[in-house]
């Protein structure tokens, strides 16, 4: 079954290794291009992820300006795909993803999680579309100029996009970049569903009514995204996956049962895959990218058809690419 991952955090691991990582292949991370190949990926996303000063300390390095940071991550991801051109190629629309398909080749595709660099100017998301990103986290875990994280905090929890990010939310859509609301305050999320005219995404989240983790999305929040033609990545981090959201197992029985009730809840058109593989910790059933087949072999057993595993794999995220992405 070929897959389509929506979110991994693979670069972020490369950039801040004191050690250097190759991502055609290694024992560092979750995700390189021959595992990629070994479990049969179409497409995989990959997050430029921005990190706080708190991240940067725990790697032991000095902090990156931000613009800097994204120039060297994508320079990276770029660099190591030309290298590896007979696996792996670019894609910045489902034409590109389909040539590359046909030629047996994986297609990369560039994202950034967290929008605080795009600081209140429209002319930083062209810079960024222009630059091949193709989806962009809104917010990751505190306040930017588009608006507010999920927090614990209910007031901040409630707060919506702020002007700004009604304004980038639309000219994401013109300039056909993604949106997605993972990390997204509850607030942000109805704003979102009020502005876009296209459909978004949550590129990895769980449904928060199995595990009560606050990334995790509400039933509600789950059908307006399946009305609105978009689509739910499903993490494997375990937080988000265990009933008390503090267990420490990663498990497929628990993906199938998030997955059933996104399902249940959204329809079988909002199913998708959003691993957070490299972002995450746990003690992980798939800890790599090439073990991707145990989950649909999971859903085959669970008595899911293969026409609906395909929707959930790669056709959804597909359909979503074709709608948005330019």
């Amino acid at each position: 079954m070929k897959y389509i991952d929506l979110h991994c955090d693979t670069l972020m691991n490369v950039m801040l290794s004191n050690e250097k990582i190759d991502l055609a292949s290694n024992d560092k991370t979750s995700v390189d291009f021959k595992r990629l190949k070994e479990g049969n990926a179409m497409a995989q996303f990959f997050a430029v992820f921005l990190p706080d000063m708190d991240t940067f300390k725990e790697y032991g390095i000095e902090p990156i300006p931000d613009d800097e940071y994204i120039d060297r991550a994508v320079n990276i991801l770029k660099e190591s795909v030309e290298k590896n051109s007979h696996i792996i190629q670019m894609a910045y629309n489902i034409d590109d993803i389909n040539r590359n398909h046909k030629d047996n080749k994986i297609s990369a595709i560039l994202t950034i999680e967290d929008g605080r660099s795009i600081d209140g100017k429209l002319e930083k998301i062209k810079k960024y579309y222009d630059m091949g990103i193709r989806l962009i986290t809104l917010t990751w875990n505190y306040e930017n100029s588009l608006g507010f994280p999920n927090s614990n905090d209910p007031e901040i929890m409630n707060k919506g996009l702020k002007p700004f990010g009604m304004e980038a939310v639309e000219y994401m859509n013109e300039l056909g970049i993604i949106v997605d609301v993972s990390h997204l305050s509850d607030g942000g999320f109805y704003d979102v569903a009020s502005v876009s005219k296209k459909p978004f995404i949550a590129s990895h989240s769980n449904a928060r009514d199995i595990s009560p983790h606050r990334r995790n999305l509400t039933d509600d929040m789950i059908r307006i995204i399946g009305e609105k033609g978009g689509v739910v990545g499903l993490n494997f981090c375990a937080s988000f996956l265990n009933e008390n959201a503090k267990g420490p197992d990663s498990t497929i029985e628990m993906m199938v049962k998030h997955l059933n009730h996104i399902r249940n809840v959204g329809g079988e058109d909002v199913l998708a895959l959003g691993t957070d593989l490299d972002g995450i910790k746990g003690n992980m059933e798939i800890d790599s990218c090439h073990k991707m087949p145990l989950l649909f072999n999971a859903l085959e057993k669970a008595g899911w058809s293969t026409g609906l595993i395909e929707k959930f794999a790669y056709k959804n995220s597909l359909r979503v690419i074709e709608e948005t992405m330019k």
